[in-house]
């Protein structure tokens, strides 16, 4: 993307109203390894929130003043699963600054929205780069754009695109028409799958201080937590992260909060009585763990809403008043009841 050119018009088409193309980063369609490496790098969680790239507009092959303008979001990963679809084409996209999010995201966020598309527009000179005014939106983006109104400011007509990069080729040799199943959005265990590392990140990261605190409880308790008592912890954390995201739609309920606690009362009460943990002499832990570890569970499975198809952001607003208190309070009594167990000789 470092490679720049300079695109003139003729005095024929300068005549018609095309004014010359200023210099514009021209985007190759092929990556190399340092995106690849990127992209892995934020899908764990490595450099996310600086995973960007100037806003503005970039040129892939040699587009003129006919070809087509496609609009996507700063967020180098979505960039580049865009420009890699793009080989043989010649077009122009057009960068809106959504700090570094993606498109779905972002419109959700407001950030890939109406004020941001009209004033990239003007920003960039696009009305006198081009002698169309068609602008190709991702299908995700829709929520953030209203169309009727950037017309009203800017003349351009808003047309939205297939929900997957790779269709935008099929979509734009068919004179931008989209098929039903370029429209549709799936959602399969592999997309939530790789979706899974950066929350699984996230949460070990704040294990962290778990781990401290139990450090400083073992320093004077009289059943120490050891190796059972990190398993069966890092195994709650995997079944909100990854299991319950991966099953989602094998799961009954509808409340992912539900879906991970339904997951964690499973792993919790297999393990506990894997290990003997339902004796009188452990009762109070066995009952404690079955209170905090799917607590545990739900909380991290319902941070995979954002990043889901199967919810909206006001079903959201909704399980969160629900689940968090919920949660909160069974994972208060079940501490309380661990630590009873483990301090009570005391």
């Amino acid at each position: 993307m470092s490679n720049e050119k300079s695109c003139c018009c003729s005095a024929e088409s300068c005549c018609a109203g095309v004014a010359i193309t200023p210099i514009v980063p021209v985007a190759s369609t092929s990556l190399n390894f340092r995106d690849i490496l990127g992209a892995w790098k934020v899908r764990w969680g490595i450099g996310r929130m600086d995973y960007k790239i100037n806003p503005g507009i970039y040129a892939i092959g040699d587009p003129d003043h006919t070809s087509p303008v496609l609009v996507s979001a700063n967020y180098k990963l979505t960039f580049d699963t865009l420009r890699k679809e793009l080989s043989g084409l010649n077009c122009w996209i057009l960068i809106l600054d959504t700090k570094g999010i993606n498109v779905w995201c972002a419109a959700g966020k407001g950030t890939f929205g109406t004020d941001e598309l009209v004033g990239r527009i003007s920003k960039t000179g696009l009305s006198r780069m081009v002698s169309h005014r068609t602008l190709i939106l991702p299908q995700l983006g829709a929520s953030g754009i209203s169309a009727h109104e950037v017309t009203r400011q800017t003349g351009f007509t808003v047309v939205y695109g297939p929900v997957r990069a790779r269709d935008i080729k099929a979509f734009l040799d068919s004179g931008f028409k989209a098929t039903e199943e370029m429209r549709a959005v799936k959602f399969t265990a592999w997309d939530r799958l790789v979706l899974t590392p950066v929350e699984l990140v996230t949460a070990a990261k704040t294990s962290l201080m778990v781990f401290g605190v139990l450090f400083l409880i073992n320093l004077f308790a009289v059943r120490p937590f050891g190796l059972a008592d990190f398993i069966a912890y890092a195994g709650a954390v995997v079944t909100g992260t990854v299991i319950t995201p991966v099953l989602l739609p094998f799961i009954p309920g509808r409340a992912f909060a539900w879906k991970g606690w339904l997951l964690g009362v499973l792993w919790t009460a297999g393990f506990v009585w894997l290990n003997g943990w339902f004796a009188p002499d452990f009762l109070f832990l066995a009952i404690g763990y079955l209170l905090v570890l799917p607590s545990l569970s739900a909380f991290l499975a319902m941070n995979f809403t954002g990043s889901s198809t199967y919810t909206s952001f006001s079903g959201v607003i909704r399980e969160m008043k629900a689940a968090v208190p919920l949660i909160a309070l069974s994972s208060a009594a079940g501490i309380v009841l661990v630590l009873i167990e483990t301090l009570s000789a005391l």
